[in-house]
This record gives C-alpha cells, sequence and structure tokens, in this order.
C-alpha cells in the first residue's frame, strides 16, 4: 500500500486521524456512548479540547441581515442601532466620517436576488424569492441607515472629538504613491472648480492589504502591514482558515464572494474556473510563506509563540471498493483537495498528480518561493467535516474546464438538513452527533497512540451558525439556536455529552 502513494500521501500522516466508521442514522442515548471507557483523562497530559465558534457566523450582522425577512423593521432597526451604536461610543473620538451602508444594491440584488453574495437566496437557489426579498431587503437597509443618521445626529454628532495630529511622516520611502496622489488630486480640484460637486476622496488603501486578482503580490496602502509588536500575548498564530475554501467556491464555483466562475459554472458575472482557483490559491499561499518568515524572523524569538496555517480537507473511500480505479481516485482528491496547499508547504510544490492533470494552467513557484514555503508551519490546523465517495471519471474534460473537473473524479456525500418539522426538544435530540463525537475521539485516541502527533481538538460548532453557502438551512452546533424566536439557545444531548467527557 505504501508503494502505491503519491507526494501527499507522504506526508498526509496527520489524516490517519480521520478514519471514520459508517454510522447508521439511527438516534443513540447518552449511556449508550458515555465518558465512562472514552473520557478527557484518556488522552495525553495538554491536550487541548474545545469547540470552534466564528464572530460573523455566530452573531453578527448577518444575523440582522437574516432577519430582514423574518421579523419586524422595529427589531432589525434596534439590533442595527445596537450596532452602530457601539460603533460610535468606541470610535467616535477618532472617526469623524461614518457611512451607515456600503452598497446596499449589491447586496439586496446579489444577495437576493440571484443568490451570488451571501446569503445566497434566489428563487432558482435553495431557498428565497427574487420577484420579492430584493425589494423587502432593499427597504429596511435604508430604514436602518435612517435609524442610523438619526441616532448619530440625535446623540453622537455635537461631541466635540480631538483629531489626531498628523505630523506629516512618512515611515517608508514611497515617493511613487506620493506623486500619483498629487497628480490625481489636481484632477480632482480642476473637476470642483469647473463644478462638478464633489464633497471628499477617499484613497484606496488605508493599509495594504489582499487584492482579487494579485493576492499580497501588490501594495495599495498608505500604511504597511506588518505584525503587530504589541501582541505578545498571542502565542498560536494562524495565518489564514481554509484557504481552499476561498479559491473553490470564491473563484471556482462562484458560491462565495466575490462570486467569479465561469458561466458553466454558476450564476456568474465574470471570472475564469480554470485557472482562477490555481492563481488565486497561489497568491494566498505565497502570503502565508510571508506571513510567517517576518513572524519567525522578527518575533518568534522574544514571543516564544508558534504559527502555522489551518487547511480543510474532507477523506474519500472509493465508490466501488473493488475498483482499482476509484481507488487511485481517492489519492487523486487528497491530492487536489488536502495536498493543493499542504504539500507546497511541506515540500515546496504542488503535488505531481496536480502538476500532470492541470498542466499549464497551475502556476509555478521559483526556487526563492519553493524554499520560502518548505517547512513554513510550526503546526498544522485541519478542518474536517464528512467523508466523501470518490468515483472515477472514464473520460477526461478537454472544454468547459474548471478546478471541479480536473481531478477526474466525481465526489458524493450525504448531508443532514435543518428539518423545520421537529419540535425544539426533538431537535435537542442529536444522537447522531454524540455517536459521531465518540466513534471520532475513539479513532483519535487511536492514533495518537500509534504515534500521530496531534495537540488538540475541536468540534464544529458551539452553536448553530449560518454556513458560509447554506445559510441556516443546516445544524452543526452542540447548542440550539431557536431563529424565530430572539436566538433563544437550548443545549442539545451532545452539549451535555461533551461536558461530562471533559469532567472525567
Amino acid at each position: 500500500m505504501m508503494m502505491m502513494m503519491s507526494n501527499i500521501q507522504r506526508s498526509f500522516l496527520l489524516l490517519l486521524i480521520f478514519l471514520i466508521h459508517s454510522m447508521d442514522s439511527g438516534e443513540c442515548s447518552t449511556q449508550n456512548h458515555g465518558p465512562a471507557s472514552l473520557n478527557r483523562s484518556s488522552f495525553p497530559a495538554g491536550f487541548v479540547f474545545g469547540t470552534a465558534s466564528s464572530a460573523y457566523q455566530i452573531r453578527s450582522l448577518m444575523v440582522v441581515v437574516e432577519r430582514l425577512l423574518l421579523t419586524r423593521t422595529i427589531v432589525i432597526r434596534n439590533d442595527f442601532q445596537d450596532y452602530v451604536e457601539l460603533c460610535y461610543r468606541n470610535f467616535g473620538d477618532r472617526v469623524k466620517q461614518w457611512i451607515t451602508v456600503n452598497e446596499p444594491l449589491t447586496f439586496a440584488s446579489l444577495g437576493y436576488a440571484n443568490g451570488a453574495f451571501a446569503p445566497g437566496r434566489c428563487s432558482n437557489c435553495s431557498g428565497g424569492n427574487s420577484g420579492t426579498e430584493p425589494y423587502i431587503v432593499s427597504h429596511h437597509l435604508l430604514l436602518a441607515h435612517a435609524a442610523a443618521v438619526k441616532l448619530y445626529r440625535d446623540k453622537y454628532q455635537v461631541i466635540a472629538g480631538v483629531d489626531e495630529i498628523n505630523d506629516g511622516k512618512i515611515s517608508l520611502e514611497d515617493n511613487m504613491r506620493i506623486e500619483y496622489y498629487k497628480s490625481h488630486l489636481s484632477y480632482v480640484q480642476s473637476g470642483i472648480m469647473e463644478g462638478v460637486n464633489v464633497r471628499g476622496y477617499f484613497a484606496w488603501s488605508f493599509l495594504d492589504n489582499f487584492e482579487w486578482s494579485n493576492g499580497y503580490t501588490v501594495r495599495f496602502g498608505t500604511v504597511y502591514v506588518d505584525y503587530e509588536d504589541g501582541l505578545k500575548r498571542v502565542k498560536h498564530w494562524a495565518t489564514m482558515n481554509e484557504p481552499y475554501s476561498y479559491s473553490n467556491n470564491g473563484y471556482n464555483g462562484g458560491t462565495f464572494a466575490p462570486g467569479r466562475c465561469s458561466s458553466y459554472m454558476g450564476n456568474c458575472t465574470a471570472g475564469d474556473s480554470s485557472t482562477e482557483p490555481y492563481i488565486v490559491a497561489h497568491n494566498l499561499l505565497l502570503s502565508h510563506a510571508v506571513a510567517v518568515k517576518i513572524y519567525k524572523t522578527k518575533y518568534q524569538a522574544y514571543q516564544k509563540g508558534q504559527i502555522g496555517i489551518t487547511i480543510v480537507t474532507n477523506w474519500f473511500i472509493p465508490k466501488s471498493a473493488n475498483s482499482v480505479a476509484d481507488q487511485k481516485a481517492v489519492y487523486r482528491m487528497l491530492d487536489f483537495l488536502f495536498g493543493w496547499f499542504a504539500d507546497p508547504i511541506i515540500h515546496g510544490d504542488y503535488p505531481n498528480t496536480m502538476r500532470t492533470l492541470v498542466g499549464n494552467r497551475l502556476p509555478k513557484f521559483t526556487a526563492a518561493q519553493s524554499n520560502m514555503l518548505k517547512g513554513s508551519i510550526d503546526f498544522l490546523g485541519v478542518n474536517y467535516y464528512t467523508t466523501n465517495y470518490a468515483a472515477h471519471t472514464l473520460h477526461a474534460v478537454k472544454v468547459n474546464m474548471s478546478y471541479s473537473t480536473d481531478p477526474q473524479v466525481t465526489p458524493s456525500s450525504l448531508a443532514d438538513a435543518n428539518n423545520e418539522s421537529l419540535s425544539i426538544e426533538e431537535a435537542r435530540k442529536d444522537g447522531l452527533r454524540i455517536k459521531y463525537y465518540h466513534l471520532h475521539l475513539s479513532n483519535l485516541l487511536d492514533a495518537i497512540k500509534e504515534g500521530v502527533n496531534v495537540k488538540g481538538y475541536y468540534g464544529w460548532s458551539f452553536f448553530d451558525d449560518f454556513e458560509w453557502d447554506a445559510g441556516y438551512t443546516v445544524r452543526f452546533g452542540m447548542i440550539y439556536v431557536d431563529y424565530k424566536n430572539n436566538l433563544k439557545r437550548y443545549l442539545k444531548y451532545s452539549a451535555y455529552w461533551f461536558q461530562r467527557f471533559l469532567l472525567h
């Protein structure tokens, strides 16, 4: 078996922890999978347990956004007022120009008319009504804007703040950008003198940031971005989370922002699914390597922290257990999903499988870039959610190529939906989740005993949440969130099981 392994399988020992038993769909009690034989004390000293969450996905403006279609206007207005008042109160002494909502048309149209932007609602999506919802959302956004303006004028605008002093110093030589702004602002001034009513000018951008098409290879900011010297308490740095999700979903299928894909892949206005996912991933990998280099050369010695990256993968099993072609398809999918990012970080280049199948569409690393990438982690975080079947595709795709067709594999899976017909009490009985955690942690412990260096496990997720491409149609949390009743929370049976697991 080892003789058949490709480059990525040699770096794939960590995924031994993903051995997943087949599970039936029946309910099971906490007694059947209690902590008596498996508990926290079964694991090595210092092993970290927790649950993962995301501020944006758990409690943010997305909650307000979803409520635009579920609640009354006064609830939406009050939620938005709470948010903007927090901003006014905490940043009002420094921020003098406020914009309540940026491009509401983009959000209302692309989010609720064609589903290209989050929350991905439209008549042809998993939920939504393109004939009404864009107008409802726009209506509520306008009312929220008006409420925010009224709050600011009534309560905060009259308070005199203290402007920060601009001493005119430039920390880095930046003559080209200075000349550009001088020239451009002279044109703006000329336009004003000729009668154009221009009330302000916003330069792009204040900070160096990630550019959609160029990654971190270009700098637009007036401030050079580096690690903050003051964050000495942070000991574990992850340069990014799931770069695959951003590259694939944002530029191959178009379901994530910025919603780019080929016309034959989805409902996108622009994009190239055969090249852009690879270009974006390439730039993300290089930005990771640069971030690691900065930390290791300037900060790690005295911060004494660690730096790594969190990537995502699924496990795959052959659709036909007796098919050699399907068995090879498993390894190709692992190369295209896990190896796409793990191989460059560990070995300095993409898997040979990808080089062969993608060809010239896959960017190349220079020798210096390869050396910078190789070994650029102190730890590797891995997000994983499910197991898929992999079946070999008989014929290579020569037209309408995309990242989805390049592996020459057809994956399939099974997911549980949010069942609105269940009562809260019934929905809390998540015996299948308990069975999953028990079986999975048992296999994780076996992997550790066999020598896999695993330092921690975080279950996804703490609360039911907003999933980027599924909205609120699926539930992952140990805590049930009632979206229809002011986000009231209820512990699921799995939360009690996990609590007992940790206390023994």
